[in-house]
Parts: structure tokens; sequence; C-alpha cells
């Protein structure tokens, strides 16, 4: 049940789509948000979603965090994709040590991106540690002013003990052009690349404690968002923008049978064909079944947090699969969509092909992948040991 002030904001974040929109072509061959779209995210404050209160965050509820992405993704999935990964690892920021807490958001409203793939080496030293490495697939990064890198967590013998997140300013990292892509162009999902940075162990989070539910925040602790589970949080806010794609796709599809026949037979309009009828209910269905998935996730979320419960071990690799299975009906609802819509969908101009691209690009991403996650929540179904991933 999302609250007035809920509801508000998405009301708010709706009256953006006709920019997002206008502005999205721009944004796909500038492979990189513009200036107009952060600028609107930042004056509702879309950055600090996730974030809790006590530093200025909304500490939106799941459900609304998914409504949110999905709006902004009927303008531009590739703004809502930015939003949803700026909005997340800030979240993961407010989970740190009190002290690395206050140093990150000191600023007010620092924009975090973050990449939690482990493509780097680290030395434990006196107070920390020093990384390096290169970190690739980090969305939004020429919009964020801290980044939280994977990164091994080892002894000083240099034995790896476990994995964990190091925070580091921006301005300490290089950013590589690595980003030419299919689909999500827009998002500038280029590659991190640092040398010998000190990182202190304020501003280390362990991955490992995090899937436990126990952080180190002692002052800076209490808020239902520091509450929710760990990855099953962060992997369903990235169905919001697939969700909003595909909806927005459907409703320029639906509103094009009424104006377009069927080449090379009787129908002059889409709308008198009985297959297009089926096609059109089948789509529908598989993007109103994504969302209640997506839903039933966000509430348990939620639900566990406000009871202070932590997520069962079946209940957390559940909605990894359901995540997969989310980004599965998408996809096969949206090449429905431009089946139906013919050749003239797959016109540059036409924004179906973007959002067909976009959401085929997009639920590739490991969190939203359906073979990985399906094998992942069979795998616990059947009570086998040792799981394929760690990051439950």
């Amino acid at each position: 049940m999302q609250s007035e002030t809920d509801e508000r904001l998405i009301a708010q974040v709706r009256e953006l789509i006709p920019l997002l929109a206008a502005n999205a072509s721009k944004v796909e061959s500038d492979r990189r948000i513009s200036e107009d779209n952060v600028e609107a995210l930042d004056r509702l404050g879309l950055f600090k979603l996730m974030v809790p209160k006590r530093w200025g965050g909304y500490e939106a509820s799941p459900a609304t965090v998914l409504r949110v992405g999905a709006e902004l993704a009927k303008g531009c999935a590739a703004t809502a994709w930015v939003q949803v990964i700026i909005e997340g690892s800030s979240w993961m920021a407010s989970l740190l040590p009190d002290a690395g807490q206050e140093e990150i958001f000191a600023s007010g409203a620092p924009r975090v991106c973050g990449v939690i793939t482990p493509t780097a080496t680290s030395r434990n030293v006196a107070g920390g540690y020093l990384v390096s490495g290169r970190w690739s697939f980090a969305s939004g990064c020429q919009y964020a002013s801290w980044a939280a890198l994977a990164i091994p967590l080892v002894d000083r013998a240099g034995n790896v003990t476990g994995m964990g997140l190091a925070f580091v300013p921006t301005a300490q990292l290089t950013i590589e052009d690595t980003w030419f892509m299919s689909g999500m162009s827009g998002t500038g999902s280029n590659t991190l690349v640092g040398n010998e940075i000190f990182v202190p162990e304020e501003r280390l989070l362990s991955l490992e404690a995090c899937l436990a539910g126990e952080f180190p925040g002692k002052k800076y602790s209490g808020a239902l968002s520091d509450r929710w589970a760990f990855v099953p949080a962060l992997a369903l806010s990235l169905a919001g923008p697939m969700l909003g794609a595909a909806e927005a796709a459907l409703k320029l599809a639906t509103d094009g049978t009424h104006k377009r026949g069927i080449t090379y037979t009787h129908y002059a309009r889409q709308i008198d064909s009985q297959v297009v009828h089926r096609d059109i209910a089948e789509a529908t269905l598989k993007i109103q079944g994504a969302w209640l998935y997506a839903e039933r996730a966000a509430n348990e979320i939620a639900r566990l947090a406000r009871a202070g419960l932590p997520m069962d071990y079946i209940s957390r690799a559940r909605i990894r699969g359901e995540c997969g299975f989310i980004g599965k009906l998408l996809r096969e609802a949206v090449d429905q969509i431009v089946s139906i819509s013919g050749a003239p969908s797959f016109a540059q101009t036409s924004a179906i092909q973007r959002h067909w691209r976009d959401i085929n690009v997009a639920t590739r991403h490991p969190h939203l992948s359906a073979a990985t996650n399906l094998e992942l929540y069979g795998h616990a179904l059947l009570g086998l040991p040792d799981n394929i991933d760690r990051g439950v």
C-alpha cells in the first residue's frame, strides 16, 4: 500500500514523461542522459529515493521504487536505469559504518554509482585497503560523486577472506569510454579505472555481512531501509524500468491498431484482426503477470523489514528467480508487440523499437537474467547445498 506522499511523488514523476520522451533519441545518440533529464531527476530528489530519511532521502517503499522506475522508463528507459542504479548505490552507502556514512552524506545529496562484480585486486594495509582495478558497466558514472566498487577482502598475507564494497570518490578514478551497445546505450555504463587507491575501513562494506543482514552502522541505523533484504531489494529495483518500457511499447502498439492495416490482407485496420486481438491479450497478460511477481516481492521485502525479520534463504532465492522470470516475460511480450506493429516499428524514429532493444539488453543483466536465476531458484527448491551464486 503506497502512502499519499508516495502517490503524490509518482504523479510528479509521471509529469516528466514528455520531457524524457522528447530527449530519448538524443540520449541514445549521445550515449549518456541529458543534463535536462539529470536536473529533472534532481529536482524531485529521485537519486535519493531509497536513501533513509536521516540523510535527506525518501526512504521510499520497494513498491514505490518499482513504480517510479517504471514511470520514468515510459519516457526513457536509459534515464530510468541510471536513476535506479544511483538510488540503489546511494542506499548501499547508507549501510556503511557510521563514520563512512557521515563522510559520504556530509555533502548533502551525493550521487553514488556502483559495480558489484569484483574485477579488482586489493591489499590489506594499516587502516584499510589499497585497491586497483577496472570496473565495467558503471551505469551513471558520469553523474556520480562516489562509486561503490566490488573488491576482494584479504588478510595481511593476501588470502581472500570475503568480498566487499569499497566506496571511492569518483575524482580518484578515471572513466574509459567503453559503452557502445545496441540497447540502453544512453546509460553511459562505461568503465571505471583506479590504481592503488586507499580506502579506509569506514568506507568498506562486507558483502557477506550484507547478505546476512548484519550492517556495521550503530548511531546511524534503525530505518526501515536498513532492514531491506540486500540483494532482493537491489535486484527487484532493476525490474521497474523494464516494466515501464514494456507498458509504453504496448500502449504504442495498441494505439497503432486503430491506424494501420495488415499488408496483403483485407484488414484495413489491425483492430479488426482476431490474431491481433489474441496477441494484444497475451502480451498484456505477460506484462501484468510480471507486475504481479514484482509487486509480491516488493511487498514481502517491506513486510519483513517492518517486522524486523530476516528474509529466509528460499524466499531470497525465489525473488531472484522471479526477477529472472520477469525479464523473460517482458522479452516475450515486446517480441509480440513488435510483431503486431510490423516493419514500421523498426524504423529508427519509432519508440517501439527503442523499447524493444532496451528491454532485450537490460534483461540480460545478471539480476534479470532468466537462465541463471531460474537455475538458482530450482537449485534452492531441490534443497541442494552450495548454491551456484553466493549473492542470493
